[in-house]
C-alpha cells in the first residue's frame, strides 16, 4: 500500500463491507477488510470486487481482503464491526457476553499490529464494547471512540425533515446518552436552519419522533427479519473517519470516555465531541434541564450496568 492513510475494517459483513465501499470511493484511503479464518475467501472476494469498481467509479484506492492481522499493520484507523448482529426480539444486551469476547480478542490482535491507531467501535451493545476495547487496548481514551450518536442523530434528522418536509441538510439534531432505548434526544438543541424544532412542532409530535429515533435500529431489524441496519451505520463511520484523518474537527455525537463531564466519571457515554487529528479533542458540555439531566444519568446508569456484567464475566480484563 502507498502513502495514503490506511483504514482497516474488522468484520466483512454488511456494515464492514459497506463501510469499506464508502471509504474506497472517497479515493484518499487505502482499505483493508479482515474477517475470521472460518470465512476465508469472503473478505478477499469483497475486496477484489471493490477494487474492480475503481475504474468505473473513478478511484485508485487499494482494497485488500484478508484473514491475517499482518495485513492490518500500521493502520491509521481501525473500525471494529465484528460481533453477532441482533435478531428480532433480541435486546442489545443479549449480545453482551458473546460480543465482549469477540471484541476483546480483536482488540488484542489489532493493537499488536497497529499500536498508534485510532479505534472506532461499532459492535453492540456499543457503549459497553467501546469501554472494553479501551481497557484491553491500553490506549488513551481520546483514541478509542464509539459510533452511535452520528447514526442516532441521522435517524432523528431524517424523521424531523420528513415531518416538516424540509431538506435534511438544514436539520441539525442533538442526541446524548447510550445507544438504543436509553438515548436522550434534545429537541431544544435540534434545529432547522437554526430554528429549534420546539418552535416548529408540537411537543407530542416531537416526543413521537424522538421515540422513533431511539428505536430506529429495532424498527429496521423488524423489517429486514434477518440482519440489521448497515447503510446509515456505515455512512456514520465514514463521517468519523473523515473528521479524524482529515482533521476536520467536526462536532459529532460519539461514545466518549467521560471524566466528570455531565456528572459522569469513568464511563463511555454518547456526548458531542470535537473529532480531529488527536481523536476526541474535546467533550462539549452543555447545560441540561433537570429532566434532560435525569434522562442522561439514567442512560449512563444503563451503560454502567452492562460494564458491571462484563466485570463479572470477564474478570481478567480489569474493567
Amino acid at each position: 500500500m502507498g502513502s495514503r492513510k490506511k483504514v482497516t475494517i474488522i468484520g466483512a459483513g454488511n456494515v464492514g463491507a459497506t463501510t469499506a465501499q464508502r471509504l474506497a470511493e472517497r479515493d484518499f484511503y487505502d482499505v483493508v477488510i479482515l474477517d475470521i479464518p472460518q470465512v476465508d475467501g469472503m473478505p478477499q472476494g469483497k475486496a477484489l470486487d471493490l477494487l474492480e469498481s475503481g475504474p468505473v467509479y473513478g478511484y485508485d484506492s487499494q482494497v485488500i481482503g484478508t484473514i491475517s492481522y499482518d495485513d492490518t499493520a500500521d493502520s491509521d484507523v481501525v473500525v471494529i464491526t465484528s460481533g453477532l448482529p441482533r435478531k428480532p426480539g433480541m435486546t442489545r444486551d443479549d449480545l453482551l457476553v458473546t460480543n465482549a469476547n469477540i471484541v476483546k480478542q480483536v482488540t488484542e490482535n489489532v493493537v499488536a499490529k497497529s499500536p498508534n491507531c485510532f479505534l472506532i467501535v461499532v459492535t453492540n451493545p456499543l457503549d459497553a464494547m467501546v469501554q472494553l476495547a479501551q481497557k484491553v487496548s491500553g490506549f488513551p481514551a481520546n483514541r478509542v471512540i464509539g459510533m452511535a450518536g452520528v447514526l442516532d442523530s441521522a435517524r432523528y434528522r431524517t424523521f424531523i425533515a420528513q415531518e416538516l418536509q424540509v431538506s435534511v441538510e438544514d436539520v441539525s439534531a442533538f442526541v446524548l446518552g447510550g445507544h438504543g432505548d436509553s438515548m436522550v434526544p434534545l429537541p431544544r438543541y435540534s434545529t432547522v436552519s437554526g430554528i429549534p424544532i420546539t418552535d416548529l412542532l408540537p411537543a407530542e409530535r416531537i416526543a413521537e419522533l424522538s421515540k422513533r429515533a431511539a428505536n430506529g435500529g429495532a424498527e429496521i431489524v423488524a423489517l429486514l427479519k434477518t440482519g440489521s441496519a448497515f447503510y446509515a451505520p456505515s455512512a456514520s463511520v465514514v463521517a468519523m473517519v473523515d473528521s479524524i484523518l482529515l482533521d476536520k474537527k467536526r462536532i459529532l455525537p460519539c461514545a466518549a470516555m467521560l471524566e466528570g463531564q455531565y456528572g459522569v466519571n469513568g464511563y463511555y457515554v454518547g456526548v458531542p465531541v470535537k473529532l480531529g487529528a488527536n481523536g476526541v479533542e474535546q467533550v462539549i458540555e452543555i447545560k441540561l434541564t433537570e429532566e434532560e439531566s435525569a434522562a442522561f444519568h439514567k442512560s449512563a446508569d444503563a451503560v454502567a450496568e452492562l460494564v458491571n456484567v462484563m466485570r463479572e464475566k470477564l474478570p481478567d480484563v480489569g474493567l
